[in-house]
């Protein structure tokens, strides 16, 4: 009794320990990951989040002032200049990509379009492009000489010339343009995925009961592409107040000096690392997390709402 006793006692723990032995094994295979995101991720959150109330510049002692740096932030009409032009740019920048997005997968999907991988691959170059490559393809395109290709374009319609890098509409047209460019192929790609994983039967059944290609795209194809609409609209919402890239390469190291086409990014980068207030930086990223959570939640909401009318009638 007391050997065989012995003998399961030896047996549950080899088990224990062998159990113990995989679950060490698999924590340590995952650990590398949480390793880099508590470093790189996790902590400057948090530092940044205490950095908000603190007055620091970098080198010397911290100091604390509360709130103080959240009201110098909202008090100050260059923050809000830059709040304005973030939205500006990213509705004129974004918004038409969901739209265009949409109609573009839906040719790319059609069975008459004739090299079809070939239009897949391309149009999503734009997002894969560098963005050096990016800034001299449209500091180009969109140069304030009269002879540039978009001012070109505008003289054949009997317009002025515009001076696109300098004049406060014009930069954040051009800006917005080159934010379509290279964005539009990457949120095609997500609607063509999502078409093709409708069935098959869903068109095959309204086709027999008379409907249209444009009445199967506005009854089916979008009610179905509803979960996909929802992830690019948060995607290109985030995207969009984290503006930061695009303007500054195109306007090259003036970026930081003028106000027409400065970003919220960008007037948190300027605090931070040109006036070494990392205090009103961080309370300024702050804000921008606290907005960047109402506008997705807002239109997250939106799109949310498609379809739903018409299977309530």
């Amino acid at each position: 009794m007391d050997s065989a006793y012995q003998k399961e006692k030896k047996v549950k723990k080899r088990r224990l320990s062998e159990k113990k032995k995989d679950m060490v094994s698999a924590y340590l295979y995952i650990a590398p990951f949480f390793v880099i995101f508590a470093v790189i991720g996790l902590y400057p959150a948090v530092f940044s989040f205490y950095l908000a109330f603190q007055s620091w510049n970098g080198l010397g002692d911290m100091s604390f002032v509360g709130l103080n740096n959240f009201r110098i932030v909202l008090e100050d009409p260059l923050f809000w200049k830059s709040l304005y032009n973030t939205i500006i740019i990213g509705l004129m920048g974004t918004a038409p990509q969901i739209v265009i997005g949409i109609i573009l997968a839906i040719l790319l999907n059609a069975a008459f379009l004739r090299f079809r991988s070939f239009f897949r691959v391309t149009i999503f170059m734009p997002y894969i492009t560098s963005m050096v490559a990016v800034a001299l393809i449209f500091s180009v395109l969109f140069s304030d000489h009269e002879s540039s290709l978009a001012n070109y374009v505008l003289g054949l319609f009997g317009m002025d010339p515009v001076s696109w890098g300098s004049s406060e509409w014009g930069t954040k047209i051009a800006i917005s343009i080159m934010v379509f460019w290279r964005w539009v192929g990457y949120n095609t790609i997500i609607y063509l995925a999502g078409i093709q994983s409708i069935p098959k039967d869903v068109y095959e059944a309204a086709t027999i009961d008379g409907a249209s290609k444009f009445q199967q795209a506005i009854h089916i194809t979008l009610p179905l592409l509803k979960p996909f609409i929802i992830l690019t609209v948060f995607f290109s919402t985030v995207g969009a107040l984290q503006l930061f890239s695009e303007p500054t390469v195109f306007l090259g190291a003036s970026a930081f000096t003028r106000d027409e086409a400065m970003t919220v990014v960008m007037y948190l980068y300027r605090d931070a690392f040109r006036l070494q207030s990392f205090g009103t930086a961080s309370a300024t990223a702050i804000i921008l997390l606290v907005i960047i959570v109402i506008f997705a939640s807002i239109n997250t909401y939106l799109t949310s709402g498609i379809g739903k009318k018409k299977r309530r009638e």
